[in-house]
């Protein structure tokens, strides 16, 4: 599958909202006839949807998807369904106009959303016989109703500007009645079979389906995923994300909006760092694929065509420099065994109960009998843990505590004095700092400081290092 020279470029769901917004701008931008072309877009649900379809992303509120799991013959999940048909309603009309075209769209909606009921019902009274599980289905359960989101979204996009005049087509990989089973590679081939890139704008849905089950990898990561597959397989010249706002050297509203500054040119290395930290300016996985592919990554501002955004690629640095200041609360699982010096299996067995319970690993650090994990995850989830260490060694004493962790990071930290710099602007500024790491040649340095002055370790270490008080250090 060859293309000409082409873009494959992301709308994320905030962006999706307003894209009626950027129909003008980002989409069309001035361009006529060809000008118009040699661009791919893969777009996400519009705002909201994917949380109502599934589970709130952040307060875990149920969903369509958590309340059919859950399922106590209430039939909740139903009012669920008809709820998000409302809001893809809602969604669509304040994006189109014509009527021809709101009424498309909400005939659309109807197909999809009946369609999805259906197989629910039918589900659930297959498996009320006993010979079926509903548990082995749940996960097809979940990638069927992701899908949703994405095509109803392409679908409207599509809509909207073929009656601006674009040649736009929705490219709907979710699989929706296709009875070819097919893995990624051959779902994006199928899709894009026909399209014609010098004449077409093809809109993409965030999800596929495949064989390998985007879902039970990625989770709500999968748009990413297939955003930059579809760059690596049509040989992109660039892939380009574009968010509701620049990628920027901290939380403006942290430490200013006169004090942050645009990234403009990064590396892979920061942008896994990001990850890392919660930060994401793309899923890791996209991230390894787009670099393994040799394909550049913009990070742009949807709301601003005009401004090129930040550009990853794996470009050394021209000079040492802290580039962005960032930090998420952890909890740290202290392992203490007094036996562990010299004797192997502390490490692996306490990985393996961290794996078995999802548990995401932010950073680690040993010394001769003591194992700290630096955790992302709810409490509830780290005392399983704790339980489950503790019968596995169980002469071993644990801690836990909350803490902030607050991250230094740039493609070049060296001779730039980080740790030193960074303890004596804490220090000054009131924060007790808990502990210091750094590996040498490593992209950042992290200071652990107490949950309630997170926020102001941010804020003095960007001015130790970025803000127009490490500016005016650099010029004197």
């Amino acid at each position: 599958m060859t293309f000409p020279a082409h873009t494959v470029e992301k709308i994320g769901g905030t962006s999706m909202s307003k894209v009626h917004e950027l129909r003008d701008t980002l989409l069309i931008q001035g361009r006529e006839g060809a000008d118009l072309y040699g661009r791919i877009f893969v777009v996400s649900a519009f705002g909201g949807i994917t949380n109502l379809l599934l589970e709130h992303k952040k307060s875990g509120q149920p969903g369509v998807y958590a309340l059919f799991a859950n399922d106590d013959n209430a039939h909740g999940w139903l009012d669920a369904l008809s709820d998000v048909a409302a809001a893809m309603r809602e969604a669509h009309g304040q994006v189109l106009d014509h009527p021809a075209d709101i009424h498309a769209a909400d005939e659309f909606v109807r197909e999809r959303i009946e369609g999805a009921r259906s197989c629910l019902f039918d589900l659930q009274r297959l498996c009320s016989y006993g010979h079926f599980r509903l548990a082995d289905h749940m996960m097809d359960i979940r990638e069927l109703l992701s899908g949703l989101g994405e095509s109803h979204s392409a679908f409207v996009t599509v809509l909207m500007l073929q009656r601006a005049g674009v040649n736009a087509r929705a490219v709907d990989l979710s699989g929706w009645r296709d009875e070819n089973d097919l893995d990624l590679q051959g779902r994006i081939a199928a899709g894009f079979a026909q399209v014609d890139l010098a004449t077409e704008m093809p809109i993409v849905t965030g999800y596929a389906q495949c064989t390998e089950g985007l879902m039970r990898e990625f989770d709500r990561g999968y748009s990413e995923v297939t955003f930059a597959r579809i760059a690596a397989q049509t040989g992109a010249s660039e892939a380009i994300i574009h968010k509701e706002f620049h990628l920027s050297s901290a939380d403006p509203n942290l430490v200013g909006a006169d004090q942050v500054r645009k990234l403009g040119h990064t590396n892979y290395d920061v942008a896994d760092q990001l990850s890392n930290l919660g930060m994401e300016a793309i899923h890791p996985q996209a991230a390894k694929i787009l670099r393994k592919a040799g394909i550049p990554l913009r990070v742009a501002n949807a709301f601003e065509p005009q401004d090129p955004g930040t550009l990853i690629d794996d470009t050394p640095a021209t000079e040492a420099a802290v580039e962005i200041v960032t930090g998420l609360p952890v909890v740290a699982f202290e392992v203490f065994e007094q036996d562990m010096v010299g004797v192997k299996g502390y490490d692996q067995g306490i990985l393996e109960v961290l794996t078995r319970h999802k548990v995401y690993i932010v950073s680690k650090c040993t010394n001769a009998n003591t194992i700290t994990h630096f955790l992302n995850a709810p409490l509830e989830t780290i005392r399983r843990v704790e339980r489950d260490v503790q019968q596995a060694f169980p002469n071993a004493r644990l801690r836990i505590n909350r803490h902030g962790l607050v991250s230094v990071i740039g493609r070049d930290l060296d001779g730039l004095c980080v740790a030193e710099r960074g303890l004596l602007a804490l220090r000054e500024g009131g924060v007790k700092t808990h502990s210091v790491q750094y590996v040498p040649g490593s992209v950042d340095v992290q200071f652990l400081v107490a949950p309630s002055d997170q926020d102001a370790a941010i804020a003095g270490l960007h001015g130790a290092f970025v803000g127009q008080e490490a500016s005016a250090l650099k010029a004197a």
